[in-house]
């Protein structure tokens, strides 16, 4: 159980990084020319990974200079290779989605996509051995149907029309996905260490894989593109920047919330700004709200509810209309001794 404190802390920064996730959405659709995006995707990842480098570098730095004797930074090798697992499974995580896309169009591919819901609370259950409620459980298949129901209004007769590798490829990027997510709790609070300490192993690890991947992706097409490190930014414009500063905020507050609450509640942060994303899409670019959507919203808020509803909270009503009925009996009781 959480701190009141700390619970307050974890709603603030699970409300700002789904508004700052819905904005990363919003902001990437923005940033197409001409219905396409003229820039190297990959260096959007790397720019968001130096910058979050950066700020933990600076924030550590301040740490130690005003609270040096409580600042924890464990150095052993054992304990710094763990950080570099992450950057692997984000790495191939992005090349088993590209897979995935082959196989499934892109409505089937959200739809699918959302198994990483369930794939997450499966091995927060699995690997971290953090038991769920049954209650809970049910909360969270009520938000894999609210996020599934929401996106249905774009799928027509062909939803979920794959061959069997687009079903495979869908299980395994959501598999990594939840894996992902649930090793970097694990990291995060295996000791005291300060939180920019290990984001700065994190995101350093996060560095050198995309160096190596953008430089890979570049040789594989024998430079047909030319070489990124020349034209780094090529195709950039004032969106695209903005992609790159919900990116890196978004990291960092994930950070913050594997080391002090949960995967569970990035689940939700996530998934919720997925809602977001397409209510403000409504509004700025002029699409048609759909019923799928009203009910994929009121469903989500309800397993969101659910899921943090307390037992006092649950049983309360039940309580209440008991002791009512014991009332209504005694005074029946002293109503016949009369």
């Amino acid at each position: 159980m959480l701190a009141p404190g700390k619970k307050s802390s974890t709603l603030i920064v699970a409300g700002i990084l789904t508004l700052v996730t819905s904005s990363q959405g919003i902001f990437t659709t923005a940033s197409k020319v001409d219905g396409h995006y003229e820039y190297n995707f990959g260096t959007i990842v790397l720019l968001a990974e130096l910058f979050k480098l950066c700020f933990s570098l600076y924030n550590l730095r301040r740490e130690l200079i005003l609270k040096p004797e409580s600042t924890q930074m464990t150095k052993d090798w054992r304990t710094v290779s763990l950080f570099l697992v992450p950057s692997a499974i984000y790495l191939a995580q992005n090349n088993v989605q590209f897979l995935f896309l082959k196989y499934v169009d892109p409505s089937s591919y959200q739809v699918l996509g959302n198994l990483k819901i369930a794939s997450t609370g499966i091995l927060f259950r699995l690997f971290l051995k953090r038991r769920l409620s049954t209650l809970k459980w049910v909360a969270l298949v009520l938000l894999l149907i609210g996020a599934t129901t929401s996106q249905l209004d774009t799928c027509g007769h062909k939803v979920l029309s794959a061959p069997i590798q687009g079903y495979l490829f869908g299980l395994l990027s959501a598999s990594l996905s939840g894996f992902a997510a649930v090793y970097t709790e694990y990291i995060m609070k295996k000791n005291n260490d300060s939180l920019y300490w290990q984001n700065a192993q994190l995101y350093f690890f996060g560095v050198c894989f995309n160096l190596i991947n953008l430089t890979y992706q570049d040789v594989r097409v024998g430079f047909n593109n030319g070489f990124w490190l020349m034209t780094p930014f090529h195709g950039y414009n004032m969106w695209t920047y903005l992609v790159v500063c919900t990116l890196s905020s978004s990291g960092l507050l994930v950070s913050w919330i594997m080391k002090y609450a949960d995967s569970i509640v990035k689940v939700y942060a996530t998934s919720m700004a997925m809602l977001v994303t397409m209510v403000v899409s409504i509004l700025l670019f002029g699409q048609t709200p759909t019923l799928q959507l009203m009910l994929g919203i009121l469903t989500a808020t309800a397993s969101l509810q659910m899921y943090y509803m307390s037992h006092d909270d649950l049983f309360m009503h039940s309580k209440d209309s008991n002791l009512m009925l014991t009332g209504v009996l005694v005074d029946s009781a002293k109503d016949s001794k009369s």
